[in-house]
């Protein structure tokens, strides 16, 4: 009787310590192993093109604030606009065309002022050249006075291009910076194959 009992002991021990759980047999599906069991390539270019249809972030860029900064100090708008390239071509422009007033202003009020002792016969730089008569000093000032108000009025439109060039930037921003508009080069084929091909610009649009 006690053998038999022992034996049973034993055989409900092992029977016992043979078993095992659930959790340790059974592997639970990592993410790894479910997505690569239920993505197929379809849903995996549905994934990227939504992830490219993201909508971007559109930089808010004031027409308003471009042009008061372009009138208060030429370049300042461009600044504001970040087109930085252009700072040194409206600094440059305006320079140029108040250098060349500046000195043919210069021009004027010296042949000015030889012009006038000339007509009160008093002595001027110029006395004693050949050829230099009252004349000829009136026509180089009208000709010096002439080349600066063409120089002052180039610069004047020079500064207001350069306001209305900061103006339609910023007007052109978000369209510029929108995703679903683009711009790029291109080859325009000719379908019948006469023409040679020619590069043009091509325009995206997508609703």
């Amino acid at each position: 009787m006690k053998k038999l009992i022992v034996f049973f002991s034993t055989l409900i021990v092992v029977f016992c310590f043979s078993q095992e759980k659930v959790s340790d047999t059974i592997k639970s599906p990592s993410v790894t192993d479910t997505l690569s069991a239920k993505k197929t390539p379809d849903d995996v270019m549905k994934d990227i093109n939504m992830v490219n249809a993201a909508p971007k972030k559109i930089i808010e860029i004031s027409p308003t604030k471009a042009g008061l900064y372009a009138a208060i100090l030429p370049g300042l708008g461009q600044a504001y606009n970040k087109k930085y390239w252009k700072i040194p071509i409206v600094l440059g422009a305006i320079g140029t065309g108040v250098g060349i007033a500046m000195w043919n202003d210069k021009q004027y009020r010296r042949y000015r002022e030889a012009f006038i002792a000339e007509l009160n016969g008093q002595k001027h730089e110029f006395t004693g050249i050949a050829g230099v008569t009252k004349d000829v000093l009136g026509r180089t000032q009208d000709r010096a006075k002439r080349q600066r108000d063409y120089a002052i009025a180039i610069t004047a439109g020079v500064y207001l291009l350069s306001i209305i060039d900061a103006v339609v930037d910023a007007h052109l921003a978000p369209i510029k910076n929108d995703p679903d508009l683009a711009f790029a080069p291109v080859i325009i084929m000719d379908p019948t194959g006469f023409e040679p091909s020619k590069p043009g610009i091509g325009i995206r649009y997508r609703f």
